[in-house]
C-alpha cells in the first residue's frame, strides 16, 4: 500500500473516531446513565482511552509530515489498532455480552504501549533543530 493513501486511511480513522468518542460520550452520559456501574466504568475507560489515542494517532501523523521516520508510521498504525483492538474489545463485549471478544483487549493495550515506544525509537531517527534563544544557551 502507497504511503498517501495509508495516511488518507489513517487521517479518515482520525475523523471517524474523533466524532465516535464526541457522540458516545454524550450517549454514555445521558442515554447509558442508567446502565450497571460495572459496565458504565468499562464504556467509560474504553471511551478514555479512545479518545486520548485518537488524539495522539493525529499528532503522530503530523509529526509524521514534518519529519517523515518509520517510526511514527509505525506508532501511527498501532494506534490505530491498538484503539480497535483495545476499545473495540470493550465496547462490544459490554454491549453484545460476549465475553471472549474482552480477550481482545489486552493485545490492543500492548499495541497502544508499543505505540509509544515507537515515538520514543522516532527520536533517534529525528533530524530535530532546536532554536534556543539567548538565554537558553
Amino acid at each position: 500500500m502507497k504511503i498517501a493513501k495509508l495516511i488518507r486511511l489513517l487521517m479518515i480513522f482520525v475523523g471517524i473516531s474523533g466524532a465516535f468518542s464526541v457522540l458516545f460520550g454524550a450517549w454514555l452520559a445521558h442515554g447509558g446513565a442508567g446502565m450497571p456501574e460495572l459496565q458504565h466504568e468499562r464504556l467509560d475507560k474504553a471511551l478514555f482511552y479512545q479518545f486520548i489515542h485518537t488524539l495522539a494517532l493525529y499528532a503522530t501523523l503530523v509529526f509524521y509530515f514534518h519529519q517523515p521516520i518509520k517510526w511514527l508510521m509505525g506508532a501511527s498504525i498501532s494506534f490505530a489498532l491498538g484503539i480497535l483492538c483495545f476499545s473495540g474489545s470493550l465496547y462490544l463485549k459490554t454491549l453484545t455480552g460476549i465475553a471472549i471478544i474482552g480477550k481482545i483487549a489486552p493485545i490492543g493495550g500492548s499495541l497502544l504501549a508499543l505505540a509509544w515506544l515507537f515515538i520514543a525509537l522516532s527520536a533517534f531517527s529525528a533530524n530535530i533543530a532546536i532554536k534556543l534563544d539567548h538565554k537558553h544557551k
